[in-house]
This record gives structure tokens, C-alpha cells and sequence, in this order.
């Protein structure tokens, strides 16, 4: 008995090659392909997403303190409403219980322990201001590199080994002197937006001190 062995032929799609050509072609013509076998340009894209991971980072950890300052700014604020609040009930017991001529002659004594301890108050919320406006100033750094540094690794991304390695990828001073210009251009009315809080309590502070005369003698 003999066994017959049959040889079956898979025809080959030609069409189907040259897709697999064209899509290991594209392969190895692709950028991140070209970087990848590039040694400065992969080091730098590297680099640059460490350094857009680490500014994140920074950026992340100045944002809660503006968030922490935010808070101590508010608490003072209330502190300094909580002691004007104590301070006129104690001002209105004490004239209701005294003499119409004997407290109208001593009313700058209230009046000068509301306007020192407000002083203080707006002393202490004034430094916070500082402090905020500081560290929001390099947030607004922070996010302009990290911006940069993220358009240039798209744009290594893109380009791969034709991208030029000694570009520099922060911000660069033709806006920094644009930004300038406008900031002196407008200073007054930032520092008065930058420091409302403190000048309405400073405010607030000599209406007090008038109202405590209007309280112990009973007009100016």
C-alpha cells in the first residue's frame, strides 16, 4: 500500500507585500524611530521630558502654597472683623454706662488702641500679599517653561532626527521685555489690585476709629 504526499500551494498576495513594505518602511522612517537610534536626540528628549515631569512638580507644590497663604490671609481678615466686632460691643457698653462728658473727652484713647491693633492687622495681611504675589510670579515662570518645554518635544516628536539639538527651549526675552513693558506700563493699578485687601482694611480701620468718637460722643 502506498501513501501519495500532496504539496498544496499558498499563492502569495503581492498587494499584501507591498502593504507590509509600506508599513515597515513608515516604521523606520518614522521620528521616533530616527530618535531612537539617535543618541543626542533621544538623551534630549529625555532630558526634556524630565524636566517637564519635574516642573509640573513645581509648579504643583506652589499652587498648594498659594492655596495655603489664601488661608492665612482669610483668617486674618477675620481675626481683624472679630476684633472691631468685640471692640464696638465693648465700646457701646462702656458709653452706655458712663458719662456723656467723661467719655467724649477720652474718645481717641479707644481710638488709638483700634487704629494700632488695625495697623497690625494690615501689617501682618500686607506681608501675606507679598508673599503670594512673590511666589504667583513664579508660578507664571514655571507654566511659561513648561509650556516651552512641552512645544519642544512635540516638536522633537515631529521632526525626530532633523530636529536641531541646540535649540533652547525657554521663554525667549523678546517676551520677557514685551511682558516688562506692559507690567511698568500698568504698575499703578496692579499694586492697587495687588494690595485691595490691605487698603480696605487699612480703610475700614480709620472709619473705626472715627466711628469710635461718633459712638462715645455722639457726632464729630
Amino acid at each position: 500500500m502506498t501513501e501519495s504526499h500532496h504539496i498544496v500551494e499558498i499563492p502569495v498576495d503581492n498587494e499584501e507585500q507591498r502593504q507590509l513594505l509600506v508599513v515597515a518602511t513608515a516604521i523606520q522612517n518614522h521620528p521616533l524611530t530616527e530618535i531612537s537610534r539617535s543618541p543626542g536626540h533621544l538623551l534630549l528628549l529625555k532630558l526634556w521630558q524630565r524636566e517637564e515631569d519635574l516642573s509640573g512638580r513645581r509648579i504643583a507644590a506652589k499652587e498648594s502654597r498659594l492655596d495655603s497663604i489664601k488661608r492665612e490671609i482669610f483668617q486674618l481678615c477675620s481675626f481683624f472683623l472679630i476684633f472691631h466686632g468685640l471692640f464696638f460691643t465693648i465700646l457701646f457698653t462702656s458709653s452706655s454706662s458712663s458719662s456723656g462728658e467723661g467719655k467724649c473727652g477720652k474718645w481717641w484713647v479707644p481710638g488709638v488702641v483700634s487704629l494700632c491693633t488695625s495697623l497690625v492687622f494690615v501689617w501682618l495681611v500686607q506681608v501675606q500679599l507679598y508673599r503670594y504675589w512673590k511666589v504667583w510670579k513664579r508660578v507664571g515662570r514655571e507654566r511659561c517653561d513648561g509650556r516651552a518645554v512641552a512645544r519642544c518635544i512635540q516638536e522633537l516628536r515631529m521632526k525626530g532626527g532633523s530636529f536641531e539639538l541646540g535649540k533652547d527651549p525657554y521663554c525667549t526675552g523678546g517676551k520677557k521685555m514685551k511682558s516688562s513693558s506692559v507690567e511698568i506700563k500698568w504698575k499703578p493699578v496692579t499694586w492697587v489690585s495687588q494690595n485691595s485687601v490691605a487698603i480696605g482694611l487699612l480703610c475700614f480701620a480709620g472709619l473705626a476709629v472715627l466711628a469710635s468718637r461718633l459712638v462715645l460722643c455722639g457726632g464729630f
